[in-house]
């Protein structure tokens, strides 16, 4: 069983920036989609960003621009930075297959206030 673990939130001011890391275990990461999700407190879970196995990408409208997801298989991690950051940001970031599958993991908190 594949597990995958969040790191890199925090709380950063208005404009900043972050970069999540999300490490699996297991050897079938890099045959895998994997993708970047978030829930904001009182909303549903949402797709941030995706990556292909080949490196494809593609991104919600509210982040495109600012965010850039990228994948190392030799590590077996996926990273999403995160520039010019906004209220609206603020969530628990979590990663996950694309599409998601299996139990969650238990993210991590991104907080962007002033």
């Amino acid at each position: 069983q594949v597990q995958l673990v969040e790191s890199g939130g925090g709380l950063v001011q208005p404009g900043g920036s972050l970069r999540l890391s999300c490490a699996a275990s297991g050897s079938i990461f890099s045959i895998y989609a994997m993708g970047w999700y978030r829930q904001a407190p009182g909303k549903q879970r949402e797709l941030v960003a995706r990556i292909t196995n080949g490196g494809s990408t593609n991104y919600a409208d509210s982040v495109k621009g600012r965010f850039t997801i990228s994948r190392d298989n030799a590590k077996s991690t996926v990273y999403l930075q995160m520039n010019s950051l906004k209220t609206d940001d603020t969530a628990v970031y979590y990663c996950n297959f694309f599409p998601a599958l299996g139990a969650w993991g238990q993210g991590t908190l991104v907080t962007v206030s002033s």
